[in-house]
């Protein structure tokens, strides 16, 4: 039977079934274990969680607690009597960005916990998987580019599992912008989130080459989509939508891809998106083969191979969501100034939020100055993309981000 207990009940020889809360204020990704020593009931002490639920078929057991019908019976009541919850109020980027950090170090420690199980042969813990893809929903929703843009910013070394991550995000907010229903909005963010799980059968030294691959090393690699999706079925709590994200996210419009080469209208809608969310995110983020595309420059490439790769609706309103100038492009506007794009205008394309820093004329640093170019109309715009390495600009993120110059990553490891 399950039971609710708080914390000073808690004792060595109790099964825990989960802790009350969210995955966020405590230290076990996973958290259905028996309690069997001093270390792990101290960091629980020590995580601030109050309560949790205990299985009493499996661990010792105690009068008191609340069984798993008196505290449902209890949370319909309140339901009944409670008022709709308020809508997520939006931020500001800068505001968005301190909570981003946080909740991408946490997500990446979740991930990389997830996938060593998946390594070791290990169910995939799909409760936690939602609650995460929860968490990353909502700051999309408060700020649909601070934690995209952020989990960009990812070192090579870490790719595996922030690309996981960063796929999530960019597929909750284009499932937004397609107007797919909540329900549909957390099937993609599940989707992205699971859909490179197959590449934990895949060899380090292949994942983290640093050169090109061999033929046999290629094939390797493109066996990730099926060895994902026979983990994700041995997990039996993934919906079909998710597996078929896993499955199909290689594939093209014009039936080159892979695993079966479908085409068209056989590819699903999220697999559609997943196409388009997982090369943008690969295209722009540092590999161990390659330095990541500028933003602005990775979605003009992407337009450019739209009509044979993807969906051409599906990819406009991927745009439309990230914008064509991205949070974090370098762009030069008609007055000669140089600057980084900060945040999206809610009903244009090309009139971004700028932060200008450099003159191309004199070619020297000017005073900073953020510049909201839907106000400017008819007095300044941008007239292009810029390359950040042509003009040797090394700390671009620090501009758009606040946070200070990293060496390595913005992520714990």
């Amino acid at each position: 039977m399950l039971k609710r207990i708080t914390l000073s009940e808690l004792c060595q020889g109790m099964y825990i079934h989960e802790f009350c809360g969210s995955w966020m204020e405590h230290p076990f990704w996973k958290s259905k274990f028996l309690l069997d020593c001093d270390k792990d009931l101290q960091r629980i002490r020590d995580s601030g969680i109050c309560e949790l639920w205990i299985d009493t078929s499996r661990g010792l057991d105690l009068a008191s607690g609340e069984s798993i019908e008196q505290v449902a019976a209890a949370t319909e009541a309140l339901l009944l009597a409670a008022e709709a919850p308020p809508p997520v109020r939006q931020t500001s980027l800068e505001d968005e960005v301190g909570r981003a950090v946080k909740l991408c170090n946490l997500s990446k420690a979740a991930v990389v916990a997830m996938f060593n199980d998946a390594r070791m042969g290990q169910a995939i813990d799909t409760a936690h998987v939602q609650e995460l893809v929860e968490s990353i929903s909502a700051s999309v929703l408060r700020h649909p580019n601070a934690l995209i843009s952020l989990a960009r910013l990812k070192h090579s070394d870490e790719y595996t599992y922030m690309h996981s991550v960063a796929v999530c995000a960019l597929m909750i907010a284009l499932a937004r912008q397609l107007g797919l229903d909540e329900a549909q909005v957390r099937e993609a963010g599940m989707a992205g989130l699971l859909h490179d799980i197959g590449k934990m059968t895949v060899p380090l030294e292949i994942l983290n080459k640093p050169g090109s691959l061999t033929d046999q090393e290629f094939a390797t690699m493109r066996g990730h989509p099926e060895a994902g999706t026979a983990i994700l079925l041995a997990s039996r709590q993934v919906s079909a939508l998710v597996l078929d994200v896993c499955l199909h996210h290689h594939e093209k419009l014009d039936g080159s891809g892979y695993p079966h080469r479908l085409a068209g209208e056989q590819i699903s809608l999220l697999a559609r998106m997943g196409a388009v969310c997982d090369v943008y995110d690969a295209i722009t983020s540092d590999r161990p083969y390659k330095k990541g595309w500028d933003p602005a420059e990775s979605i003009r490439k992407m337009a450019e191979w739209s009509k044979s790769h993807f969906d051409e609706a599906v990819f406009q309103a991927f745009v439309k969501s990230l914008g064509i100038y991205p949070t974090g492009s370098l762009v030069r506007l008609q007055s000669g100034r140089l600057g980084v794009v900060l945040e999206q205008h809610g009903h244009s394309l090309l009139t971004p939020r700028v932060k200008v820093f450099f003159s191309a004329t004199s070619k020297l640093p000017i005073p900073q100055e953020i510049i909201d170019l839907a106000k400017w109309v008819g007095r300044e715009r941008i007239i292009g993309r810029e390359s950040a390495s042509v003009w040797g600009f090394r700390n671009l993120d620090e501009l758009w981000s606040g946070l200070p110059a990293r060496s390595g990553s913005y992520f714990d490891s």
